[in-house]
């Protein structure tokens, strides 16, 4: 039987499982398809495995609802933050962790002996198009015209260790993100695909995002977007560099500070519940 919790943050929700001790995994992939599976399956944006690390004080790893394994996650490493917290596996209020972007730094804020918030250096936003990536010969990439369904969208491009393409729409509660998201995600500018982000500007210092995200389709929120996103609206004189992104699952508050090009993200992450399952085996393996 394999322990697990499922955690959100912001509604984007993960499947869990600590993999530190003696809990192993035979198919990863196939095991992030089917606790991701909302009929069949416990129900998740994708799987999120907390591993030993040997430059870190923990290791995530996470897979998409397809099975892909990711770079990061803001959401997904926010619950790690308060898993590793709150079961007790650490008990440093700052603990780094070894991602497949780079290692993050989370510092949590704890009420009550559990974890209610917490900041994350999300580190610096990647905009050398061949990095991200993006083909693309302008750097930074502001004006990537793709057209889909038969409409043009002006595209920003960042990386915050995995690709995001973001785009201003108007009234981006009634977009079709479904539509536009999934024919741009597989667009032959993006080698690695990409995820993309419809944003409508409220203010200087608010910002309304959707997002359509790279092998899961659209979820409630998106912690590596929404500060892509408030990169790109600062670059484009959208917004200042402190902002609040509003999401389907709640808002963000993201800043990218001038002083160490760093994107700092804080907000909440909440465990929704605990279980077990039997490993599952995938048919003719």
């Amino acid at each position: 039987m394999l322990k697990f919790t499922k955690m959100e943050g912001l509604g984007n929700d993960y499947v869990y499982m600590d993999c530190t001790g003696e809990q192993t995994i035979k198919n990863i992939p196939y095991l992030a398809q089917f606790v991701s599976d909302r009929h069949f399956g416990i129900g998740s944006d994708g799987l999120i495995l907390i591993c030993k690390s040997e430059v870190a004080d923990f290791k995530m790893r996470m897979f998409n609802y397809d099975g892909s394994e990711a770079e990061m996650c803001g959401n997904g490493i926010r619950c790690v933050g308060k898993f590793v917290y709150d079961k007790g596996l650490t008990q440093k209020q700052e603990v780094s962790i070894e991602t497949l972007a780079g290692i993050k730094v989370l510092k949590l804020n704890v009420e009550n002996g559990k974890v209610k918030t917490v900041r994350v250096d999300m580190g610096k936003p990647i905009l050398d198009p061949a990095q991200i990536p993006v083909k693309s010969q302008e750097n930074p990439v502001q004006n990537l015209r793709i057209t889909a369904e038969g409409r043009e969208f002006v595209f920003s491009c960042v990386s915050m260790g995995n690709p995001h393409a973001i785009t201003k729409v108007e009234k981006v509660k009634d977009f079709e993100v479904e539509k536009y998201g999934k024919v741009i995600e597989v667009d032959e500018h993006f080698p690695k695909r990409t995820n993309v982000e419809f944003i409508e500007i409220v203010d200087e210092s608010h910002i309304k995002m959707r997002v359509w995200e790279r092998g899961a389709g659209e979820t409630l929120a998106c912690g590596t977007g929404a500060c892509a996103t408030a990169v790109a609206c600062f670059l484009n004189g959208y917004t200042k560099r402190n902002v609040m992104v509003e999401l389907l699952g709640g808002s963000l508050q993201i800043e990218w500070d001038e002083e160490t090009d760093h994107v700092y993200m804080t907000g909440p992450a909440r465990t929704v519940f605990e279980g077990e399952i039997e490993e599952k085996e995938k048919e003719n393996d």
